[in-house]
């Protein structure tokens, strides 16, 4: 690891800004007396509150208005509105104002959106062209939520012309009050703490307090797409940063999606979740076998070989505890062969040193100035998850097995005389090689020979030759031992990107709770799953800032099977859809006994919590009885806000759910890659 130290020559430039965070100590440690997080609002006077309901009303009615105008302009802006609506809304309703302040900032914030609106009544959208401080919104694909973002816009933006911008990436730190109202009241008035020249930055919410991990982690990426059709964005100059949480949000960015970005910048925060607690959090840590794999999926130190494609440049005060985190990413990239540029701030605690700061932004822009290479020659790919099956060239689509370690170590042989690919894999059994139109850079007149090397032996397949357009693409899976042309079929129920579980993985995407009209034939297991139902609903709004999409078993459609990912509340006698699959699920769960392979449970008492391909639709999937998987007790420290349960859990509902499980676990397990139980 590369330790730069920055000298300060001048004696005032030692001053270091202070940058909010939260060290949660050893009471948030004691899962039987969690604090809520967010924490209860103030009361807000009766005078107050009218005030806020009269400038709801007035907004709500020109929304109302602007949604009857078919034009795509209105609709596709209609939500840089909705955002003040909601932001008050939602603060007003859950009792959400943290400070007497808030109310004055509130009234602020529905003057803007009547401003808005009212713009755009009149053909009119001058924010689209604004440069300085912009907030911003969408409409989520996860649940139709509107979610807002805010834009640093540089002065020397124009909205028309061939330049193309550098956008920048900044994750916030944790917030807890956070509320849409103090994010937006910040995005009005907070440039942040990098604006480099000639670069819009996006700050985005990232559905609040999760460290742009779950929904959080799709908020970012949905507000990317979002930015990219509203502005002319150099998909080759884009960069992530963050500090604190969002330092730690940088970290997972980089390592899973490394060949999107042009450079990194993670400064602070955690790379992981078990040495973290450990050290910041003095916790004892008990982790089931299943959580130890899980932890796979944001330990960012497990993926450190694909920041081998970005730069990166990470910073830590010196006094800093969360310094720990760079230097877990320092050895977890020497063991792959590469030296982290780590910049420390002197004598500094949990902020930016201001020289330092300085050389950090140096670096970056220089980096900046060259963008993302879109094809490297080398590509060198790990992964536990098809969730994140991507590096540049090379698509992962099938494992040997999930949440072992895959990795693909791929070369294109670049030479004149002829094509040549070299792939030295693990763990993996299919995948997709695409260089795009343009981009070939070997020989074209010979077919590509595809050399596949796996546990020391090596493979020869001949593919075809490439495009007179310069593009070429093979899909290789494996048979037995050998490597053949082709893809998976279509219809080999297997775990594929986007359907590969575990449970969490239904609400990354569109998903609809449906709640049973009928009645369970056991008391108990009527009262569990409409108790936890109803905290399913509170605890999406309160953590990923959203309404849950509820709709009453019988009211299901077609529609609603082909787009999304059905939560199946009940049991096969109270759910009228859980019924129709269920002699389709390789969980049984008949009237008397939940059935798991050689494994019975009485079912008087006993709940299978489960992810599953939709027998009705098995491009989505049907989940049993949970929302996300991490409670109460995990939303007092970022690093715990991992999933916490894998493909299938069985409850015993007689112990009650507390702030870290949802009864008493009696078994669980992950499916094997056919969606199986495992032996």
């Amino acid at each position: 690891m590369r330790l730069i130290w920055i000298p300060v020559f001048v004696a005032v430039w030692c001053f270091a800004s202070f940058v909010p965070a939260v060290a949660d100590g050893p009471a948030d440690n004691q899962a039987e007396k969690v604090r809520p997080i967010p924490p209860a609002g103030i009361e807000v006077p009766e005078e107050e509150r009218d005030d806020l309901e009269d400038g709801l009303k007035k907004l709500k009615a020109s929304i109302d208005d602007l949604a009857q105008k078919k034009d795509a302009r209105t609709q596709e802006l209609l939500p840089d509105v909705l955002i003040y609506h909601k932001a008050v809304n939602d603060a007003l309703t859950y009792r959400e104002f943290f400070k007497p302040q808030e109310i004055n900032t509130a009234k602020s914030l529905l003057n803007d959106g009547l401003a808005r609106a009212e713009q755009l009544k009149r053909g009119e959208a001058p924010w689209t062209t604004a440069t300085g401080l912009v907030p911003r919104g969408y409409v989520s694909k996860i649940d139709g939520s509107v979610q807002p973002y805010g834009l640093v816009v540089p002065e020397s933006f124009t909205p028309t012309g061939p330049h193309r911008w550098r956008l920048d990436l900044w994750f916030h730190g944790r917030g807890e009050v956070l509320s849409e109202v103090n994010f937006l009241e910040d995005r009005r008035k907070n440039k942040g703490q990098f604006t480099p020249t000639d670069t819009i930055v996006l700050h985005p919410y990232g559905r609040y307090c999760n460290a742009n991990k779950l929904a959080g982690e799709i908020d970012s990426l949905e507000a990317i797409e979002s930015v990219k059709r509203r502005y002319r964005i150099d998909d080759d100059r884009i960069a992530v940063r963050g500090f604190s949480m969002g330092g730690a949000a940088c970290w997972q960015f980089a390592v899973h999606y490394a060949d999107r970005w042009a450079a990194a910048a993670p400064g602070a925060g955690f790379s992981e979740t078990p040495n973290f607690l450990k050290v910041f959090q003095s916790e004892t840590l008990e982790p089931t076998w299943y959580e130890q794999k899980l932890w796979h999926m944001y330990d960012c130190t497990d993926w450190a070989a694909n920041l081998a494609q970005l730069p990166i440049v990470a910073y830590s005060g010196d006094k800093d505890r969360q310094k720990q985190t760079a230097d877990m990413m320092a050895t977890a990239l020497k063991a792959e062969g590469i030296e982290l540029t780590h910049l420390i701030g002197p004598d500094t605690a949990h902020s930016y040193h201001p020289i330092t700061k300085l050389e950090i932004d140096r670096r970056i822009d220089s980096i900046m100035s060259l963008g993302r290479n879109p094809l490297p020659l080398d590509v060198r790919f790990t992964t536990y998850t098809l969730r994140y099956n991507r590096m540049n060239w090379v698509t992962v689509d099938a494992l040997g097995e999930h949440w072992e370690k895959a990795s693909v170590r791929a070369s294109i042989q670049a030479n004149p005389l002829n094509a040549e690919i070299v792939l030295d894999l693990a763990n993996v059994e299919a995948l997709t090689l695409t260089i795009p139109s343009g981009h070939v850079q070997f020989n074209t007149d010979l077919p590509v020979k595809v050399l596949v090397t796996e546990g020391g032996q090596q493979q020869s397949v001949e593919t075809r030759k490439a495009g007179s357009d310069r593009s070429w693409q093979v899909s290789l899976r494996k048979h037995g031992t050998t490597w053949k042309l082709g893809s998976r079929p279509t219809d080999d129920l297997r775990k594929r990107h986007g359907l590969q579980g575990p449970i969490d993985d239904a609400f990354l995407d569109s998903f609809v709770f449906v709640r049973p009209t009928g009645k369970s034939s056991h008391e108990a297991i009527e009262k569990w799953t409409q108790s936890e139902l109803s905290h399913a609903i509170v605890h999406w709004r309160q953590q990923f800032r959203g309404q849950a999409r509820v709709k009453d078993d019988t009211a299901i459609t077609d529609a609603d099977i082909a787009n999304s990912n059905l939560v199946l509340w009940g049991d096969p006698t109270s759910n009228a859809v859980l019924k129709k699959i269920a002699d389709k699920l390789p969980i049984r769960w008949g009237e008397t006994e939940v059935v798991v392979g050689n494994r019975k449970f009485p079912a008087e008492h006993h709940a299978p919590l489960a992810i599953y391909p939709n027998p009705l639709n098995p491009n989505r999937y049907v989940v049993l009885n949970s929302s996300f998987t991490y409670r109460e007790y995990d939303y007092l420290n970022n690093a715990r806000q991992v999933p916490k349960l894998p493909d299938w859990a069985i409850v015993d509902v007689r112990t009650p759910p507390n702030s870290r499980f949802p009864g008493k676990v009696v078994d669980a397990d992950f499916f094997d890659e056919h969606w199986q139980l495992k032996p």
